[in-house]
């Protein structure tokens, strides 16, 4: 599959996903969303050391670094996957 093809389906994943309320999606699926949007776009996370750290941005940095071995590619796919499948509910 053409590369282009893969992100024109991220980019219609995004555009769903957009759509949906988080009151609709249970937290892990947000969570991995998160994590894998991330990774589709910034690639792997380099951590920092804050004083401000909130329990929530250690839940989405855990995140975030679980998949941080995937490619960008990897993450795109992981994504589009989750979407479609929310989608299809």
């Amino acid at each position: 599959m053409k590369k282009k093809d893969l992100n024109i389906r991220f980019e219609e994943a995004v555009a769903i996903a957009d759509e949906m309320t988080q009151a609709s999606l249970p937290q892990d699926v947000q969570l991995r969303l998160y994590a894998f949007y991330k990774q589709s776009t910034y690639g792997t996370l380099e951590p920092k050391q804050t004083s401000n750290y909130h329990i929530r941005d250690a839940f989405k940095t855990n995140a975030w670094m679980q998949i941080s071995h995937l490619t960008s590619d990897e993450a795109k796919e992981s994504y589009i996957e989750i979407i479609n499948t929310l989608v299809k509910k």
